[in-house]
C-alpha cells in the first residue's frame, strides 16, 4: 500500500499555524453558530472515551454537544458532561451499539466523530454506515474501530458526501486496516499515510512520536514534538475530539487535523512542564487548548 511521496511534508510549527488562522466566531455568535458536534462511541466497559473526546471538542471551541453512547452508561456520561445532550442506545451481547431508528440521531450537525471506546467491529461498521448516510453535511472524524467502515463499504459511493472525512490511526490500527505488519507501517509512516489518503480519499493523521498528515490531493505535513506523557490511555480520544471540535467551528479536514495534532502536542508539553514528563492524565490535556489557540491567534 505504501508509495514513495515526491513532495516533502511541511513542518507544523508556530509560523505555519499563525499563517493559517482558525475560523474565528463572531463576538455575537450563539452556540449553534459556533458549531454543533455529535460524538458517538463508548460502551459499558469504556464509558470514559466519549467523555474525553467531548472535552476535547468543547475546549477546541465547538458550541453545542450531543453524545450517543450505551444506554447502560448514559447517566454516568451525562453526569460527566452537563454541557451536552446524551442519547443512550442498547448494546448487543458483545458490547456493540445498536441503532434501531436513525431518526434518533440529530442530522443537522457540523461535525460527527465516531469510534472512541466502541466494541464489536461488525456492529460498529453497521452503526457508522447508518450515521454516514444520515449526517450527510457533517465533517466526519473516524477513530478506532469506526475506521473499519472504509474497508467494508465504499463510503463515498454509498453515502455521497459534501463533507470532509478524517481518520486518526496509530500504527497498530493502520496495520489492521491494511493487512500489513505494524513494523512495516512504522518504517514508512509518511508513505503509508499518503497511500491511505489516496486510496480512501480521506485526510489521514498517522499518529506516532512524529505524526504525518496527508490529504487526498497529496498535501503533506509533519509534526514533531509533544511529550512522552501523551502516550497514555485516552489521549487518542482527546485528539479525535479536538479535531472534531475544530471541524464543528468551521475548519476543513486538513486544517482541523493539522491544528488538532499541534494543539494536542503542545498541551502535552504544557502538562510536562507543570507535572513532569509522564504521569499526567488524558482528561487534563484539553484544559490548555483554549489558551494555546488564543495565544497563536493574537501574536
Amino acid at each position: 500500500m505504501s508509495s514513495t511521496p515526491i513532495v516533502q511534508p511541511r513542518e507544523v510549527d508556530t509560523d505555519l499555524l499563525r499563517s493559517w488562522r482558525l475560523p474565528d466566531p463572531e463576538q455575537a455568535a450563539d452556540k449553534d453558530e459556533r458549531g454543533r458536534v455529535l460524538i458517538v462511541g463508548g460502551c459499558e466497559q469504556m464509558p470514559g472515551a466519549v467523555v474525553l473526546a467531548a472535552l476535547g471538542a468543547m475546549r477546541a471551541g465547538a458550541g453545542k454537544l450531543c453524545v450517543i453512547t450505551s444506554a447502560r452508561v448514559a447517566s454516568v456520561v451525562a453526569q460527566s458532561l452537563p454541557e451536552g445532550r446524551i442519547i443512550g442506545l442498547p448494546e448487543n451481547k458483545d458490547g456493540g451499539l445498536i441503532l434501531d431508528h436513525v431518526n434518533q440521531v440529530p442530522s443537522d450537525v457540523d461535525a460527527l466523530l465516531v469510534g472512541p471506546g466502541m466494541q464489536d467491529e461488525h456492529a460498529t461498521i453497521a452503526l457508522t454506515t447508518q450515521l454516514l448516510t444520515h449526517c450527510l453535511s457533517a465533517k466526519v472524524v473516524l477513530d478506532a474501530l469506526a475506521m473499519s467502515v472504509l474497508n467494508a463499504v465504499n463510503v463515498r459511493a454509498s453515502a455521497p458526501r459534501e463533507s470532509d472525512i478524517v481518520i486518526t490511526p496509530h500504527p497498530g490500527e493502520m496495520a489492521h486496516l491494511t493487512g500489513r505488519t505494524k513494523s512495516s507501517i512504522q518504517e514508512d509512516l509518511l508513505g503509508v499515510a499518503l497511500a491511505a489518503a489516496t486510496r480512501w480519499r480521506v485526510t489521514v493523521a498517522m499518529k506516532s512520536a512524529t505524526t504525518f498528515i496527508a490529504t487526498p490531493d497529496a498535501r503533506l505535513w509533519r509534526h514533531s514534538g509533544g511529550s512522552v506523557g501523551l502516550a497514555t490511555s485516552g489521549s487518542g480520544d482527546v485528539l479525535a475530539g479536538i479535531i472534531a471540535g475544530l471541524c464543528a467551528r468551521g475548519a476543513d479536514a486538513a486544517q482541523a487535523t493539522v491544528w488538532g495534532v499541534a494543539l494536542h502536542a503542545r498541551s502535552g508539553e504544557c502538562l510536562a512542564r507543570e507535572k513532569g514528563p509522564v504521569g499526567y492524565l488524558a482528561r487534563e490535556i484539553p484544559q490548555h487548548v483554549p489558551m494555546l489557540m488564543h495565544a497563536l491567534a493574537t501574536c
